[in-house]
């Protein structure tokens, strides 16, 4: 499958200095926002992302068309956001595309602020991505003064700006509605839905919230076709994907697959499987928030679906290994610390429960671990996830679900013995 492969969003990366727009240009850039504003209508443009059956690539997995089919034709103003906030433990690929490949994110923003019709677009940038934030800078200057950005692209009759807004650093406003919060000046907090930013958004105007990775597919949708788009991995999950592979590899790093690659091909083709003698014991598909799969999964499709259907999630295709010299219990106690210290506070299932966990994993680990600690640590998961307001509590216990469904004597183990035995345990 790899081999007749051509990448889309990383072709070039590495060879060529992409962030500079005559680079750019000279590889093919923007033509598909010109063909898009001179030949085709913002209607077109969205039927062809509809048709390509384009899923968000930020967690979700909606498909990309629908999601813009839903903002009410009310005459009221639509704004676009790119959510560039990337903060998912085990996830690089946005950061790779916006610093090495920033043209290519800009264009996929003017084509699907297009496609919507929006008065306004926004990248909220994760805030320590500042070279991010530098370069992003110095392409939207480039591409105002060639006009593919700002009033009337290319002639037409088409404007838009586009503003960089870089966040404070909260893992949090990943969340759609946090986001929004923080980039109208208020916490970064999320809210109930509905209403769905659709339909109340942005200073609650109708509004989509789309991934980099996400924007950065549809130049090549508009320029070669939904057909094409389509035919490229998984029916039900087309397209390229970027995979982020990190932990216990050879060769950890960003690698643009179709999706549905399998998880071996993944790690042993290209990430040059394990250290000589290691074994897997349990792999993260979708980043820290999703649950652990083990060496039984290496031939799951690594899309939306089958990865859904082994129990676990793609989410962001944040790949993380971890081998039989890791400590499940350990590597429990290292997230839940994450999320609970992530956590906004709002709800109490997951502000109470995740510390309540990160404390029980701690002390675990410690050596000071109670028999009846398995059973507490067992019954948090149901009841923290599924009670709160946005998924932040349902990524904070998805890890220590898993391991204790395949773990869990080695959980037993650190109680007795006081401390980690560094065996695999997989039931």
């Amino acid at each position: 499958m790899a081999g007749a492969f051509e990448p889309i969003l990383t072709a070039g990366i590495g060879r060529m200095a992409l962030e500079r727009i005559e680079v750019y240009e000279s590889q093919g850039g923007y033509e598909a926002l010109r063909k898009a504003v001179r030949q085709m209508t913002p209607q077109a443009v969205q039927k062809e992302v509809t048709d390509s059956n384009l899923r968000g690539r930020g967690g979700a997995g909606f498909p990309t068309g629908r999601k813009w089919s839903f903002l009410p034709d009310d005459g009221r103003p639509r704004y676009l956001v790119c959510n560039a906030d990337e903060s998912e433990p085990g996830t690089f690929k946005d950061r790779l595309l916006l610093e090495r490949n920033p043209h290519l994110v800009i264009e996929g923003i003017m084509l699907a602020g297009y496609a919507i019709g929006a008065a306004r677009a926004f990248v909220y940038l994760r805030g320590e991505f500042r070279q991010a934030y530098e370069v992003l800078q110095r392409a939207l200057a480039e591409a105002r003064r060639r006009s593919y950005v700002g009033d009337r692209v290319l002639g037409s009759d088409f404007s838009l700006e586009i503003v960089v807004h870089r966040g404070a650093g909260a893992y949090i406003c990943g969340e759609e509605t946090g986001l929004l919060s923080s980039l109208q000046g208020g916490r970064g907090e999320p809210r109930l839905k509905p209403p769905f930013p659709a339909t109340a958004g942005l200073y609650g105007q109708p509004t989509v919230v789309n991934n980099v990775e996400t924007l950065a597919c549809v130049p090549s949708i508009v320029s070669r076709g939904a057909r094409w788009f389509a035919s490229i991995g998984s029916p039900k999950s087309p397209g390229p994907k970027i995979f982020s592979v990190s932990g216990r590899v050879r060769r950890p790093g960003n690698y643009e697959l179709p999706l549905g690659t399998p998880l071996r091909e993944i790690l042993f083709e290209h990430a040059g499987g394990l250290e000589p003698g290691r074994r897997i014991k349990a792999v993260q598909p979708g980043g820290g928030s999703s649950a652990i799969l083990t060496e039984a999964h290496l031939d799951v499709a690594m899309d939306f679906d089958s990865v859904a259907q082994a129990g676990s999630m793609l989410g962001s295709a944040g790949v993380i290994v971890l081998d039989d010299r890791d400590c499940i219990v350990e590597a429990a106690q290292v997230l839940a610390e994450f999320y609970a210290h992530e956590s906004c506070g709002q709800c109490t299932p997951c502000r109470e429960g995740l510390h309540w966990a990160a404390r029980v994993l701690r002390r675990i680990v410690a050596g000071g671990g109670r028999p009846e600690d398995i059973e507490v640590l067992q019954s948090l998961p149901s009841r923290i996830a599924g009670r709160t307001i946005c998924p932040l509590a349902d990524a904070g216990v998805g890890f220590l679900s898993s391991s204790l469904k395949y773990f869990v004597d080695e959980y037993r183990a650190h109680v007795t013995l006081g401390r980690c035995v560094r065996e695999a345990y997989v039931a």
